[in-house]
């Protein structure tokens, strides 16, 4: 044979990627980033978009990534969207814990001796149940809040993800006393419209901590479900103040705020 002949034999026999199992390609396409996937893959062609939209490749990539367990598959509906939620998931509370000081928290009433930041455990304090936590916010005499407005589509969050598949949406706070003075807690975490209408809400009733506490970090924890279509903005407000107007540092301190959106991973 020629060198010629065996070149056009080698072509022949050659095929594209388009000529795979549709397995081995669900297995190669599973190993590039989503948004590859979404935006450029699935406008290569109609095969590649029948197999980018199959279930089995968001489950491999859920596999690939440890968001997948056993028991999950028969309550998992729509493997995409639940891995794109496990993917984006987060804290969306932008230095909750003190350590960037009061960068991106707007202090909305900044009272008595104001806002102050601290090393655990505090005097006359507890350690957090949490060792990665080592920073505290308090409050003084005089109402202190905080607050931090999350903008859903900046963190990843497309309207028709809110609107349609509503994932569960976690917020989770920790508060505690100094032992020797009576402190008051609040919290208000609102799901906010386009033009900031107030859709859905959870305000508990302030907590009241009586001098000579235990000092002990209490979390509160509350998970928004079935809440209505149009959620954009998610506020988070929090704070306090002392109970017998000491000068001074002395009421409610809060520290490790959360708020996550999607399935527990």
């Amino acid at each position: 044979r020629t060198p010629a002949a065996r070149r056009r034999s080698r072509r022949s026999v050659m095929t594209s990627i388009c000529d795979l199992p549709e397995d081995v390609l669900v297995e190669l396409l599973s190993l590039l980033p989503a948004r590859d996937l979404v935006c450029t893959c699935r406008l290569v062609c109609t095969q590649w978009r029948y197999v980018v939209d199959l279930a089995t490749l968001w489950k491999r990539k859920c596999q690939r990534e440890g968001y997948y367990l056993q028991n999950l598959d028969r309550s998992i509906s729509d493997w995409k969207t639940f891995y794109m939620l496990c993917h984006l998931k987060r804290n969306l509370i932008k230095n909750p814990c003190a350590e960037e000081q009061f960068q991106h928290w707007k202090l909305d009433r900044n009272e008595g001796d104001k806002w102050k930041i601290e090393n655990l455990p505090g005097t006359h304090g507890q350690s957090m149940p949490d060792p990665r936590v080592h920073k505290y916010f308090v409050t003084s005499f005089g109402p202190c809040l905080k607050s931090q407005l999350i903008t859903l589509k900046k963190e990843g969050y497309w309207n028709e993800l809110m609107d349609e598949k509503r994932p569960e949406i976690v917020v989770k706070d920790w508060y505690a006393a100094r032992f020797d003075c009576g402190c008051r807690y609040e919290l208000t975490v609102q799901l906010l419209s386009e033009d900031y209408i107030v859709l859905e809400e959870f305000c508990p009733e302030s907590v009241v901590i009586e001098q000579w506490s235990d000092a002990m970090w209490r979390e509160i924890s509350h998970t928004f479900r079935n809440y209505p279509p149009g959620v954009r903005y998610i506020l988070f407000r929090h704070g306090g103040q002392d109970t017998q107007f000491w000068a001074g540092w002395y009421g409610i301190r809060v520290t490790n705020s959360s708020i996550t959106i999607g399935p527990l991973t």
